[in-house]
């Protein structure tokens, strides 16, 4: 939809004087496009091909997410989570699990806090590699980026279909651990995979990193100040990309991430291209902690035996478990009245958080930059609108 706005126009984005919007062009990018990533609108007022205002509307996907699980029993709301980033489903498992695991006091088994490390870095490589490939798609590039991004991601989605019996919907964490131990040489396939991953990255940097056009579509586009990124609450890879040293990962130590070694890349000046640059560095770190995960998994069982399923009810409380999920801070906020189901149940979405800059990233840079600055924060509507 493209409407001029004339002197009688009503402009949801501005209030500019009626002299100028008549020189103004306002573009309605979506709910239904290619680069939006899923059913989402951006009402964008251009200057010639310049944004200058710009305008996020969402909401088209919300399916009541939070008040459904008041009513359901705290288990029968982890499939729910599956549905929020249904690019990674078993990292929104584990975050849930962990914030009713704080609220009852539940201990985890070593071999399930070693199968969720697993399960949860294996969704971060599968998670930024298709990112970068929609990314190269979104600015105009041929299918090759996504199409060797999808070929990785289908080697780790084989791994859980025979890990969880489902490919995306997984909801393999359970209150105390997880649902299913490995499968007979599951671990030894999980190897090859992990160890033919640098080679993919190798191939990925070679064809990408030092192309002049990807560089010139993304270096000194859509740059977010480190200022802004801590003020506005912008979490994981787009926050490091500003140069914010911030890892869940270690700041909370959450599970056993103490014991493994690994690096936190930054960036330097908070473009598309440091954002491109984080993620890559990020799977290799990644593969690091999987190499060590998977090296020193020990036996033992895969779930606190003294927790009971049938009859789950904390004790009147609250709590918060936050995870750092491929896209940032993924938390969920739980009151505990006693009862079979949450009190109250919310969702501290990272898709959601990060968008909220969107504009900010935009204002002064051309129409054709929008789409990759949008590419470049990672969203899944699915978790904006929950």
């Amino acid at each position: 939809m493209i409407t001029v706005a004339g002197p009688t126009a009503q402009s949801e984005l501005d209030p500019l004087s009626e002299t100028s919007k008549e020189q103004l062009l306002e573009i309605a990018m979506g709910p239904q496009h290619p680069s939006t990533h899923g059913v989402f609108r951006m009402n964008v007022v251009l200057d010639g091909e310049h944004v200058v205002r710009l305008k996020p509307v969402f909401g088209y996907l919300h399916r009541n997410h939070e008040k459904i699980a008041e009513s359901e029993t705290y288990l029968g709301s982890m499939p729910y989570t599956d549905r929020l980033d249904y690019m990674c489903p078993i990292t929104n498992n584990w975050a849930y699990a962990l914030a009713v695991e704080k609220l009852a006091g539940i201990q985890v088994p070593e071999r399930a806090e070693y199968l969720r490390v697993i399960v949860g870095e294996l969704t971060r490589l599968q998670n930024h590699a298709c990112l970068i490939g929609f990314l190269m798609q979104d600015m105009g590039a041929s299918g090759t980026p996504l199409m060797y991004a999808f070929r990785e991601r289908e080697k780790i989605l084989d791994l859980f279909e025979s890990l969880t019996g489902a490919r995306m919907m997984c909801n393999y964490m359970r209150f105390g651990g997880c649902r299913a131990d490995l499968p007979a040489g599951w671990l030894d396939r999980a190897k090859i995979v992990v160890a033919g991953f640098p080679g993919f990255l190798d191939e990925y940097e070679q064809l990408l990193v030092g192309n002049e056009i990807l560089m010139d579509r993304t270096q000194e586009v859509g740059v977010l100040s480190r200022q802004l990124a801590v003020s506005a609450g912008i979490s994981g890879p787009m926050a490091r990309a500003s140069g914010v040293d911030y890892d869940i990962r270690k700041v909370d130590h959450y599970s056993i991430y103490d014991r493994f070694a690994f690096r936190v890349p930054l960036g330097s000046h908070g473009d598309v291209y440091d954002r491109f640059m984080v993620r890559l560095l990020e799977m290799r770190e990644s593969v690091g902690i999987l190499e060590q995960a998977m090296r020193d998994i020990p036996a033992g069982p895969i779930v606190d035996p003294k927790t009971k399923i049938r009859g789950f009810r904390p004790k009147p409380g609250e709590a918060y478990g936050r995870i750092e999920s491929p896209k940032g801070e993924l938390g969920f906020y739980l009151i505990s009245d006693g009862s079979p189901n949450p009190y109250r149940y919310r969702v501290r979405p990272p898709s959601l958080i990060n968008l909220t800059v969107l504009e900010d990233l935009c204002v002064g840079r051309n129409v054709a930059d929008v789409v990759a600055i949008l590419g470049s924060i990672d969203i899944v509507l699915g978790e904006v609108d929950r």
